[in-house]
Order: C-alpha cells, then structure tokens, then sequence
C-alpha cells in the first residue's frame, strides 16, 4: 500500500473580476508526517509565477468543510451545500479558493484508510525525532 496521497482537484480562484477562473490545485497527504494536508499551485496560478504550496493541519480541513475554522495563515469554511472556501493569508495578500465538498471528501476517506482520524499520533516515532535532533547537536 502506498505512502503518500495526491489527489489533483479543481480550485475557482475568486477575485475581484467577475470571472472565477478554475486552477488546479494538488492535495497531499503522506503518512510519515501524519498530522499535515499540502496543497499545491502551480506557477501560472500565482502572483509570483512560481509554485505555492500551503501545508495545514488534516484536522482543520474536516473541521473546516461543517463549520468556520482557522484563526491563522490558511482559514477554511463551507460555502452552500457542495462547496468548502479555503482561504490563504500571507504577507503580499489572501487567496481564496471554492473547491468542490465532494472532492476534499474522497481526499479525507483516502487519508482515513492510511492514517485513521485521531490515531496519527500512532504514527510518530517520537524516539527516533529525538534522536535525530540530538545528533545534530
């Protein structure tokens, strides 16, 4: 079975025009850091015209597709009946993002069968962290 999670979903970027381009955007969840989401934009998605990626706590995602969560960089909260806003602050501005319910929902369950909900602390090797932080002292 493998490690690591991609699943690529379909992001409207909303902003002040009245268009909302769709982008794709790139989930990622990997069982060896077990507590983590990634999501990836690519180049000609950004400002910057390079890739961003955001990475965020698996917790706030679900947490955030029922009800308003996040106080921080990344602020996520549902938005109608199959629609879940993903709203990212950094210092040159926030981005915000629709993404579809549906497809944060596969991602999570993908996730579940690698890492069930609440058990990632199972998967830390806590002796070996330590350890590696100590040799580099």
């Amino acid at each position: 079975m493998s490690t690591v999670i991609e699943q690529t979903v379909e992001a409207r970027l909303v902003a002040a025009a009245p268009r909302m381009p769709s982008i794709p955007a790139t989930l990622h969840y990997d069982r060896d850091d077990p507590f983590a989401v990634r999501m990836t934009f690519p180049a000609p998605a950004t400002l910057e015209g390079v890739e961003v990626c955001w990475t965020f706590a698996r917790e706030l995602l679900a947490a955030g597709m029922e009800e308003p969560e996040g106080r921080g960089d990344v602020r996520v909260r549902p938005y109608g009946y199959d629609r879940t806003v993903l709203e990212f602050h950094a210092p040159e501005g926030t981005a915000v993002v629709h993404v579809r319910s549906g497809e944060l929902r596969r991602f999570l369950a993908a996730a579940d069968e690698l890492v069930p909900a609440g058990l990632e602390h199972l998967r830390l090797d806590l002796d070996h962290g330590l350890a590696e932080l100590m040799r580099d002292a």
